[in-house]
């Protein structure tokens, strides 16, 4: 009856979780989860995180909300330490993912309108992308099962075979305004761009005079390893969308941008009310605090190499059921040689969590927090689900 109530938008697991710890997720009936989906990348620093937990308890009891109508502290003091960190010169605080790519695509928008052309409105995005739910950016994704049924897609948006540098150039025009593009396609089937592909990238847009954006939602805020994946690549983006493991569960985005890049975005031309409240503030300034911890992502790094060599091993002995092991630290896709949907519930049976992603993929996405030895028992959870599947198609074909 309670399920009754709800849009029917979600193919749910049958799974109620009451609480987590750590790397785990409690049911309501006491079974423990090792949970490797993270909520698709956010809970970076764990479940129930003390640091974390205290710092949202401590400002409960200031104040919860302002609006932007008024100055708020805690958004200048988590913005001087995310410039500080990045590229960037400036901060747009938003509530999701969606609203940061909202914020970039305007961003890089307006910049060209503001020098004076205002026919660059078109942006460069790639096939297999998902940038988000909105109108903007499910058009920006191209994906057709997600554009089905929404009316005309929104115009600007110019899609191109992924890693394909050829398609890229021919796509430039004089409506061209910049080109985005996420480092790792998560939803995508955990596709990496090469280091050499968003560097040409870089070099594109520095000739033409567009913008170079990356959503970073996923596979910032350490989960490769790195604090944002293109540092591995040493290309630097004008503008960047961040979300997921930014708020560490709670919810929080940002749009990250150089001054020359957000000069375009006065006063009047974009605005949140619930964006950059007092809580997520002090939530994300306290993940920060424990991602920018001395030897923190040394830790990520050390932990996803335990983790890809042992998954390696299963793909090499379990070949009818792994294809292939993709990905950039932990930022983990499992290609099925099965269904991936049959992976996926052995996986669960084994009280272990994953994601679904495209291209037959299961996304293996710990909090960042994952130990060596926790990474170990879901090496050996996995296995014992690659194993199940490798007994029921024995059992099909007997």
């Amino acid at each position: 009856m309670a399920e009754a109530a709800l849009y029917d938008t979600y193919s749910r697991a049958p799974l109620r979780f009451e609480r987590g710890e750590g790397v785990w997720l409690i049911t309501e009936t006491g079974e423990r989860y090792l949970d490797f989906g993270a909520g698709v990348a956010v809970t970076s620093v764990g479940h129930s995180h003390p640091h974390v937990v205290g710092a949202l308890k401590e400002q409960a009891d200031k104040v919860w909300h302002l609006s932007n109508i008024y100055e708020i502290p805690g958004q200048e003091a988590l913005a001087k330490r995310l410039t500080e960190a990045t590229f960037a010169d400036k901060v747009f605080f938003t509530n999701s993912g969606a609203e940061a790519l909202e914020c970039a695509i305007k961003t890089a928008r307006r910049y060209q309108f503001s020098k004076g052309h205002p026919e660059r409105f078109h942006i460069i995005t790639f096939e297999g992308a998902f940038h988000g739910r909105t109108l903007a950016t499910i058009a920006a994704g191209g994906q057709e099962k997600y554009l089905e049924g929404f009316g005309p897609k929104a115009p600007g948006f110019d899609q191109v075979p992924f890693g394909d540098l050829d398609a890229v150039r021919s796509a430039i025009t004089n409506e061209t305004a910049a080109i985005l593009i996420e480092p790792v396609q998560g939803e995508g089937g955990v596709r990496a761009a090469t280091n050499q592909f968003l560097k040409a990238l870089r070099e594109i847009c520095d000739e033409h005079g567009l913008l170079l954006v990356f959503d970073e939602v996923q596979t910032g805020m350490g989960r490769t390893g790195k604090l944002f994946a293109h540092e591995w690549s040493g290309a630097t983006p004008d503008i960047m969308a961040v979300a997921k493991g930014i708020g560490g569960g709670f919810p929080l985005g940002a749009c990250l941008a150089t001054a020359e890049a957000a000069s375009g975005m006065k006063a009047g031309t974009h605005g949140s009310t619930y964006g950059g409240n007092p809580l997520a503030m002090a939530v994300g300034s306290a993940v920060l605090d424990v991602i920018l911890a001395d030897g923190f992502l040394q830790q990520v790094r050390d932990v996803s190499l335990v983790f890809r060599q042992g998954l390696a091993s299963l793909k090499d002995r379990y070949p009818d059921i792994i294809e292939d092991v993709r990905g950039e630290g932990l930022l983990l896709g499992v290609k099925a040689a099965v269904p991936s949907s049959e992976l996926l519930q052995a996986i669960r049976d084994a009280h272990l969590l994953g994601i679904p992603a495209g291209d037959n993929v299961i996304r293996l996405l710990p909090p960042l927090v994952v130990t060596p030895d926790e990474a170990r028992e879901g090496l050996a959870r996995l296995e014992r689900a690659a194993e199940s599947v490798r007994a029921s198609k024995v059992k099909k074909t007997a």
